[in-house]
Parts: structure tokens; C-alpha cells; sequence
């Protein structure tokens, strides 16, 4: 049993890892989140008091952070500000979660000795060609195009260069793009479901070409927890399920589950400098940790994610009409 820090452990992905946690596992967490428009309480609703506890907090708090990890055995360091539009109108937050609250962070568990396990994102590496058979590997170079990639890739350097200079026992791991329960309405897919069930057409990216490799959050949740609990200090792991799609083929797949005319959404603007193909070769992950995804099927897997949303309304409600109201000003 290990008691852990999960920072940003009432957004998206940190909330269902605190679960996936509670569930194969016995340790203890204690969540640390700010609870910014993306942090919700109601995320971690229903897990055991005795097993999780909930501090009210900013990552770049050092004197809040420095306590927090000197009471626990290992950190999971899920807080960060990830959305794409958002960093292009506002990149100053993104630095101070992103980049200081790394560094608030790396600094507590060197004074502490303690384990860290660092999420970053595959967008450190920049976009690969519509038509090309490349992966990005452990060894591919950062070319980050945005002021999210580009903080989360700063991050990951931080991370490195306190592994090497302060012999801080950490390890990175860089996933594709997630879905999932627990998504805010925000992010594409749960943006085009809400929408459906809305009564509002779901909304596409110039051409929908851009190509994403998709991975199932509880999948992303057991690849972390192997590599926290095998994974070894100062190496990177890449996480991903093989779940290449366009963003036009997401739109008509979510339409055709939700019983909808496949070509019932609109297309707006491109995103500035819309990276256009991700994909991850996590071979190293499963050859050294054995670990393998369980939703190898994104259509079955979307399908489960479709019908969250559709029982989960009073979950996602309340952030839907800010959001429809941010991407309208911005003609999204």
C-alpha cells in the first residue's frame, strides 16, 4: 500500500486515475486541485472517505505543496491547463500551472526524496504528416506548436533535468488523446455528444482531416498505475491504444451511435496552427510492463462514453452553456 499525491485529481483524467486507484489497488490518495472551471468535486463523488482525501489547492503553492508531499510516498502530477483554444486567448495561466507549478512541485519531492510520476501529452512532439507511416517513440524531438504543447514540453524538461542534476526519482509519460467519462464539454468529444443530445449540431474543425490517436481513459489510468508501481526512475514511457481517427470520422461515428444523419454537423474555422496527425508507438511500454489496453475497440468504446453523457446531464450541465458561449465569440 502507498500513500499518493495525485495533483489535478478532480479533472478529467487525474479523477478517473484516483478511481481506477480505489479500485485495482489498495493505496491512499490525497487529491490536490484548484478546482478551475475544469475541476469538479463531483468527480471524485462516492469514493471511500477513509481511502480518499480532498485538499483545496494550487500546485504552485509551495508551502501547501511541500506538506502535501512530505506526508506521502509518491506523487502522480496530473495538474495542468490543456486546452488547445484556450492557451491561444490566454497563455499566461498555462505557464503558471504548466510550467511553475512543475517546478513548485519537482522542487518538494527533492527535498523529500519522493517518487514522481509526471503526465505530459503526445503534442511535445509537434504533428506528423497526413500520409506517413512515423510514430512518435521515446526518442522523437519536442517540436510543440502551441502555448499548451509548448508549456507541457517545458514541463517535461524540468522533470529531466532534475532527474539528472538532483537525482530526483521520477518517470514521464507522454499519452495520445483521451475520452472518456468525466470530460469536460469543452474537449471535441464531449462537445459533439452534448451537442447531439442538445439538439444542437456538432461542429468540425475546418476539413476534419486532422488525424488523433484516441485512447480510453481507464486505459490511460492503468498504463500510469504500472508505471508508477513498475516503471523505472528517469525513463519515458509513451502511452497509446493504436486509435488513429480523423476528426471527421469521430463527428460521423458519434452521429451514426446517437442515431443521427451522418452528415448532420457544421464546419467552422480551423484552429491557428491545427497540428494535423498524432500517433503513439508505445511498444515500450508493453514490452517492458506488459501492459495492454482493454478498449482496443474505439467504437465500442465511444459507444460506452456516449451513453456517460446521455445519464450523466446533471454531471456536465452546468459548464455547457459557458462553453457554446466561449466558442461562439471566437466563431467555433
Amino acid at each position: 500500500m502507498m500513500r499518493l499525491l495525485v495533483t489535478g485529481g478532480a479533472g478529467f483524467v487525474g479523477a478517473n486515475f484516483v478511481r481506477h486507484v480505489i479500485e485495482h489497488s489498495d493505496h491512499e490518495v490525497a487529491v490536490l486541485d484548484a478546482l478551475t472551471y475544469a475541476g469538479h468535486r463531483a468527480s471524485l463523488a462516492g469514493l471511500p472517505a477513509d481511502r480518499v482525501r480532498f485538499v483545496h489547492g494550487d500546485v504552485a503553492d509551495a508551502r501547501l505543496v511541500d506538506g502535501l508531499v512530505g506526508d506521502c510516498d509518491a506523487v502522480v502530477h496530473f495538474a495542468a491547463e490543456s486546452h488547445n483554444d484556450r492557451s491561444l486567448r490566454d497563455p499566461r495561466i498555462f505557464l503558471h500551472s504548466n510550467v511553475v507549478g512543475t517546478f513548485t512541485l519537482l522542487e518538494a519531492v527533492r527535498r523529500h526524496n519522493t517518487r514522481l510520476h509526471h503526465i505530459s501529452t503526445d503534442e511535445v512532439y509537434g504533428d506528423l504528416e497526413l500520409d506517413s507511416p512515423e510514430r512518435f517513440t521515446e526518442t522523437t524531438a519536442y517540436n510543440p506548436s502551441s502555448p499548451y504543447s509548448s508549456t507541457k514540453a517545458g514541463s517535461d524538461m524540468l522533470v529531466r533535468a532534475w532527474c539528472r542534476s538532483f537525482g530526483v526519482r521520477a518517470t514521464i509519460s507522454n499519452c495520445s488523446n483521451n475520452y472518456g467519462p468525466y470530460q469536460h464539454v469543452e474537449k471535441f468529444i464531449p462537445r459533439q455528444i452534448t451537442n447531439v443530445l442538445r439538439g444542437l449540431r456538432p461542429k468540425l474543425y475546418g476539413g476534419g482531416r486532422n488525424v488523433r490517436d484516441w485512447i480510453h481513459v481507464e486505459d490511460h489510468s492503468s498504463a500510469v498505475l504500472a508505471i508508477l508501481e513498475t516503471g523505472r526512475p528517469g525513463q519515458t514511457y509513451l502511452i497509446g491504444a493504436d486509435g488513429e481517427c480523423s476528426n471527421r470520422e469521430v463527428v460521423e461515428l458519434v452521429l451514426a451511435l446517437m442515431g443521427r444523419p451522418a452528415q448532420a454537423y457544421d464546419q467552422v474555422a480551423d484552429r491557428p496552427g491545427h497540428d494535423q496527425r498524432y500517433a503513439i508507438d508505445a511498444t515500450k511500454l508493453r514490452t517492458e510492463l506488459g501492459w495492454r489496453p482493454r478498449f482496443g475497440d474505439f467504437e465500442r468504446g465511444l459507444a460506452s462514453t456516449i451513453d456517460w453523457y446521455r445519464t450523466h446531464e446533471a454531471w456536465w450541465a452546468p459548464s455547457k452553456e459557458d462553453t457554446e458561449a466561449f466558442y461562439a465569440k471566437h466563431g467555433q
